[in-house]
């Protein structure tokens, strides 16, 4: 599978981090609305398989599909830069300041939440024939989904939004790892092998994912789903996208760039000589 070493991998985040913040306003929206689209719709596929079926654990198996198209395609999850393009600033890399670095998390967002707007508008339509029926079994499902991960956080209060960052830093933790699993690499059989066991694990996890929630709960609106759009970003959104970018750059980047990228000095062997 052509496994690429750590320290050569780590050396790839870092280039990563500093291509994102150097790329133009209009390419960096344009990939993160294709990211943020294509993500949305792999949610939706997920979601109507484990409906369908009865299985989540097939909708899981089967959701990384998406993941691992955006980023063959060289397309951006908030997520993704979360962990990649702090260590070009920690590396000092040429351009990379903390404006340019909020700058490309502000673009990334932005398109992100088009993208997954786009998907969702589409997917209600499909689900509704076009505003005209009843919202259908896979439509009931999300709505229902958007007030368990809304509302049904606000109800254990404080600890509820304990729960909800924390579930946002241990997705991140698994979603950034299988960012850098497309590093790992230089086959296409091993770059998706890499990305897919973590998107796996996070979604059947039930963690929270910034961009999947910008699919899921607007679509959860439209479709009836009982919960406000404050409750969605006081109650989802805002903390979710602080958990994940907690557990991206602490678990993954920092990491990774802490030890494969900023090695410390190996300890010495000193002989004890017999006299």
């Amino acid at each position: 599978m052509s496994y690429v070493i750590p320290k050569d991998f780590a050396v790839r985040m870092i280039d990563a981090g500093h291509s994102k913040v150097m790329l133009s306003t209009r390419d960096t929206l344009i990939r993160s609305y294709m990211a943020g689209a294509i993500l949305a719709l792999a949610a939706a596929f997920a979601v109507t398989v484990s409906t369908q079926t009865g299985s989540p654990l097939l909708g899981a198996l089967l959701f990384p599909v998406g993941f691992c198209m955006l980023y063959l395609m060289g397309f951006d999850l908030l997520t993704g830069v979360f962990t990649l393009v702090p260590l070009a600033w920690l590396d000092k890399r040429p351009g990379v300041t903390l404006n340019s670095m909020l700058r490309n998390w502000g673009l990334v967002f932005v398109g992100n939440f088009a993208g997954a707007l786009t998907t969702a508008v589409l997917m209600a339509i499909v689900w509704t024939y076009g505003f005209s029926s009843e919202v259908s079994e896979v439509g009931q499902a999300i709505g229902h989904l958007g007030e368990g991960r809304t509302v049904g956080y606000a109800e254990h209060g404080a600890a509820g939004m304990l729960t909800l960052f924390v579930r946002g830093v241990l997705c991140n933790w698994m979603v950034s790892t299988g960012v850098v699993g497309a590093m790992m690499s230089d086959s296409l059989p091993g770059k998706v092998i890499a990305m897919w066991m973590p998107i796996m694990l996070f979604f059947y996890m039930g963690f929270e994912h910034s961009v999947v929630n910008m699919f899921l709960f607007p679509i959860g609106l439209m479709l009836g789903g009982e919960f406000t759009l404050m409750d969605y970003l006081i109650w989802n959104e805002i903390p979710t996208v602080l958990g994940n970018l907690v557990g991206g750059l602490t678990f993954v980047g920092l990491m990774i760039y802490g030890t494969h990228a900023r090695t410390a000095p190996g300890r010495q062997f000193a002989a004890k000589v017999k006299v």
